[in-house]
C-alpha cells in the first residue's frame, strides 16, 4: 500500500515535466510535494515547491527542445524512502539524461528528494 502511494506521488512529480503547458506545473508539483520539500539537485540544495518548479521549468525549456521525462524502473521502497530511475530525452535524438532519484515521503507526499543525474563511473 505504501509503495503504491509513493509511486503515485513520484508519477505525479514526473508528470510535471510532461505537462501540456507550463501553467500546469505548479499544480502537479503541489499534488506530489510537501510545501517545505527539500530538493538536492545538480546545482545544490533548495527548499520549497517554487524551487523545484524552477528546476522543472528549466529542464522543460531545454535548449535542444521540450523533452520527455519517464520513470523507467519500478519504485523500490524500503520504509519511508523510495528510489526509482528516470530518463529525460529531447526531440530528434537530442541529448538524453538518465539518473536515479531517492525520495522521502511524509503523509504520502515527497518531503525530501535527492537527484542523481548521470551514470556512476565504475571503480578503478
Amino acid at each position: 500500500m505504501q509503495e503504491e502511494l509513493a509511486r503515485s506521488a513520484i508519477d505525479t512529480f514526473i508528470s510535471a515535466f510532461n505537462a501540456s503547458d507550463d501553467s500546469y506545473v505548479t499544480s502537479l508539483l503541489s499534488q506530489a510535494l510537501t510545501p517545505d520539500v527539500v530538493f538536492w539537485g545538480p546545482l545544490g540544495r533548495s527548499e520549497g515547491v517554487a524551487a523545484v518548479e524552477r528546476f522543472v521549468l528549466d529542464l522543460r525549456h531545454h535548449p535542444a527542445g521540450t523533452g520527455t521525462m519517464v520513470r523507467c524502473s519500478a519504485v523500490d521502497m524500503p520504509g519511508e524512502w523510495a528510489r526509482y530511475q528516470w530518463v529525460f530525452t529531447t526531440p530528434d535524438e537530442g541529448p538524453r539524461l538518465a539518473g536515479t532519484d531517492v525520495v522521502h515521503l511524509r503523509r504520502n507526499l515527497i518531503d525530501q528528494m535527492i537527484v542523481f543525474a548521470g551514470d556512476i563511473k565504475p571503480s578503478p
